[in-house]
């Protein structure tokens, strides 16, 4: 019919699915209690977020942001520097901000959730053991005890989204809770490692990079077998286990003393090469470049 937008799946799974329709973002949750988290945390959060049109249980309707995302899962980022500084004193905002007032993950669970998804892994054999089981060493130094800080709990990449050097909005806050800061500068830099400096530069003081390490193996075991079950590819060029991969080069290359040839492959932001996020996982989902990025 003349007039009327076409309709474009963005997302889908047995759990929520995501349309465009012109600029309108349709999301529809199955559990409603991601709504509710997501419209209070864009309510509170001191940095740009997307505009809420309606709400109608179970959709959201959200407006598009300006902009590009920050970068895709997979594939060199083409942001600026500048940009990317920008989204570390974005984070760093949220971050000062204060907490919301509903419940964060714990500790305890984390660590449960680690065990059983590694045991999954190795049971189904979709990583070698030595892979697994070294990552899951790494992961070890993430779980500690944290001051929280509002954290968004999903920013993976193609949830940030920039205009020239600056953010113009942060999408997808279904995941926002009290947590662990340095959960968040993994998330984004899951897969493009080589970022880290850019963002740290914008974020400022407080960054403990051996967190961030840990997190980058914990977030890419524990998305693995979502990614699987839900029809994704944890095992796509740049992805959830490339970045477990490369892990396991590190240490090769720590004990044979190649490092520095390792380092000099690290040249276009994928992990194999290295790196690539998004749950990073992609933090457990997989999305499509430019705006249709919106709102899984």
């Amino acid at each position: 019919m003349a007039g009327m937008d076409d309709v474009e799946v963005v997302v889908a799974h047995s759990q929520r699915a995501t349309l465009r329709v012109g600029d309108v973002f349709l999301k529809v949750d199955g559990d409603p209690a991601h709504v509710e988290v997501e419209v209070r945390a864009m309510a509170m959060a001191p940095i740009p977020t997307p505009e809420i049109l309606w709400r109608e249980p179970p959709v959201l309707a959200i407006a598009a942001v300006p902009g590009k995302a920050l970068g895709v899962l997979g594939e060199s980022s083409a942001a600026s520097p500048a940009a990317w500084a920008a989204a570390g004193a974005a984070i760093r905002r949220l971050h000062d901000a204060p907490l919301p007032p509903w419940p964060g993950p714990r500790l305890d669970d984390l660590a449960a959730e680690l065990d059983r998804e590694c045991a999954w892994l190795l049971a189904n054999a979709a990583l070698p053991a030595e892979v697994i089981r070294h990552n899951r060493e790494i992961a070890e130094a993430a779980l500690r005890p944290w001051r929280p800080v509002f954290i968004h709990g999903d920013l993976q990449i193609t949830h940030v989204f920039v205009d020239g050097d600056e953010v113009t909005g942060v999408i997808d806050w279904s995941e926002a809770a009290p947590g662990d800061a340095m959960f968040d500068l993994a998330t984004l830099t899951l897969g493009h490692e080589e970022r880290l400096d850019e963002v740290l530069a914008g974020y400022g003081a407080g960054a403990d990079r051996a967190v961030i390490r840990a997190w980058w193996s914990l977030r890419s075991l524990v998305a693995s077998r979502w990614l699987i079950e839900h029809g994704f590819d944890p095992d796509a060029p740049g992805c959830e286990f490339d970045v477990l991969r490369s892990r396991m080069r590190e240490q090769q290359a720590r004990l044979t003393g190649t490092g520095a040839t390792t380092r000099a492959r690290r040249t276009n932001g994928i992990a194999g090469s290295e790196p690539p996020a998004n749950p990073g996982y992609r933090q457990a989902k997989v999305e499509k470049n430019s705006s249709a990025n919106h709102a899984t």
